[in-house]
This record gives structure tokens, sequence and C-alpha cells, in this order.
């Protein structure tokens, strides 16, 4: 039976999964690109991006793993871009180019509409308009019997926890501090949701942290 899963989400040592202040220049807020350390130097990564090599281990295994087996996505309009309001055009597409790493249906949670956008390599972007509920339950059917994953950003993820939709979740802790920024689990009962943790491992660059929902498929 398909999941719901937040997988390979990093976050700093002080708790947040996103820094301040994200801009065109600036994606992931201010000191934002320290999250994920861990996460570039890996094969995986190096791969989506077009390169050779990388390097293997724990860390490049949780990388691959998290893109494994996912029938679609959920992300938020801040993780798509830095447009905001209505959209003005569709000149804008995401921050990834013509074949965004994605390769399946990608649903877009926005207050105003806009057409489909279909990318190179299997992707395409649907906006939804509807909430949390709609967009997964468009990604279920996308999905089939694979697993949805919600990409992000940090109110994405916080939403969908707090609606109790989550069945997976896998934290990054990276070793780095931003003092502010979009906190990720601030006000949110883990042990109340039902969560447990189910496995850890620590590498020179990070903690990975799986937490898994009791009665989860």
């Amino acid at each position: 039976m398909s999941k719901v899963k937040v997988q390979a989400f990093a976050m700093s040592l002080d708790g947040f999964g996103a820094g301040p202040r994200q801009s065109l220049d600036n994606p992931l807020g201010a000191g934002g690109t320290t999250l994920h350390q861990w996460f570039y130097p890996t094969r995986t990564f190096q791969h989506m991006v077009g390169g050779e090599g990388g390097t293997t281990g724990v860390d490049d295994d949780f990388a691959r793993r998290s893109m494994e087996g996912m029938g679609a996505w959920i992300m938020g309009r801040n993780m798509f871009g830095p447009v905001r309001g209505p959209w003005p055009d569709d000149s804008w597409k995401g921050w990834w180019g013509d074949n965004p790493p994605y390769h399946v249906p990608v649903f877009v949670l926005t207050h105003h509409k806009r057409a489909p956008v279909t990318m190179q390599g299997g992707t395409t972007f649907h906006f939804v308009n509807g909430g949390i509920q709609e967009a997964l339950e468009r990604a279920r059917e996308a999905a089939r019997a694979k697993d949805v994953r919600i990409g992000g950003g940090v109110s994405t993820v916080r939403q969908y926890l707090q609606a109790g939709l989550v069945d997976e979740l896998h934290l990054v802790v990276s070793p780095t501090l931003l003092g502010s920024g979009e906190a990720l689990l601030a006000g949110i009962d883990l042990p109340q949701l039902g969560f447990r943790c189910t496995r850890h491992v620590g590498t020179d660059d990070a903690l990975h942290v799986v937490l898994t929902k009791e009665g989860a498929p």
C-alpha cells in the first residue's frame, strides 16, 4: 500500500528547515545551503545534476532511497519558486531547468490558478487551489500504488504533519546553526501524532532519523 512520506528533509541543529529571506538568488534562504552539505557530494545528487562520480556510503544510500518508489510529489509554492501573488505569466517553471529531477507528476499548492506545465523527463507540474487534502487526493490517484512524497517547504510539511497525513518522516539533522528562519517542528507533538523513532544513523555530515507513524501502511 502506498505511503505519504517526507524524505531527506534537512534541518539545522536549532530546528530550522530553511533560512530567512528566500529570494531568486537565495532559494533556500540565508544560510540554507549549509543544511544540504551532506547531500551535494553524493553520487545521487551528482547524477541528478548531470555530473559523474560522487560519494557513496550511508548519506548516498539515504539520498538514493529518498527518490525511489515515488509516484507523485507535493510541494508548496515557495519550494516551486520565488514568485508571489497571482502568476504574472507562465515564464517561471521552477528552479530545476528543463528536466527537473522528479520525473513524475508534481502537485504545487497555490491560491492562484495556473495551467499545468509539462517538462522534460516525465515531470508535469499541476497547480492545486483546493488545499492539502485535494492535493493529496490527486497525488494518490496519479501515484497509483507508489508512494507520495511531501517535498516541502517547511510550511507544507508542517501542514501535512499537523493534519495527521504523513506516514513516515526521514529527517536529516545537519551540523549547522541558522539562528532564524522557518522552524520545522515547533509546536508539533510528534508522539501525540503517533510517531516513534524506528532508525537513526550518524555520519560525518549528518544524523539520519526515520520516524514512523504507528499503524502506517
